[in-house]
């Protein structure tokens, strides 16, 4: 059984005029491309949170998780800081998208680029319950690199 899309309100906010919303590149896209809504240059070693022009209402029981666009990190080593970033369903501001370049020059980016992905997700929401003991595992507390590089097999 399917259903149509999950609707996502959208508005536009003053001074964006012209800016793209969140729009799918194709329609098997798991993400929305997100748009900078102000010229910028982030110089190298940087950070900057971008503008994007929208505030967006994501629906209970969902989050938007802003994502990096491959293109912008494979050819200038910009990324999304946070990522992913989490817009929660109750956040009613103008979405920001933090960039970081890691590259060596600076990235100048102009109004309506495409800076990152936006991909809504179904939320869980959980309740922690204090606990005497944990049930045992193999790994037990074992934490970073733990369980190596190479699988069990190669070692």
């Amino acid at each position: 059984m399917t259903t149509g899309p999950l609707v996502i309100p959208c508005m536009r906010l003053p001074g964006a005029e012209g800016i793209h919303p969140p729009l799918q590149a194709t329609p098997g896209s798991a993400g929305h491309d997100m748009h900078a809504a102000e010229d910028a240059v982030i110089e190298p070693g940087a950070f900057r949170a971008i503008a994007t022009g929208y505030a967006i209402a994501i629906p209970d029981g969902y989050e938007g998780q802003v994502r990096p666009r491959s293109g912008l990190a494979a050819r200038h080593g910009v990324t999304v800081l946070n990522a992913p970033g989490t817009i929660d369903a109750d956040y009613r501001g103008e979405v920001k998208v933090i960039l970081v370049n890691h590259g060596r020059d600076p990235f100048t980016l102009k109004r309506n680029d495409r800076i990152a992905q936006l991909v809504i997700a179904p939320v869980t929401t959980s309740v922690f319950e204090p606990a005497a003991h944990l049930p045992e595992t193999r790994r037990g507390g074992g934490g970073f690199g733990s369980t190596g590089m190479r699988p069990k097999d190669e070692r």
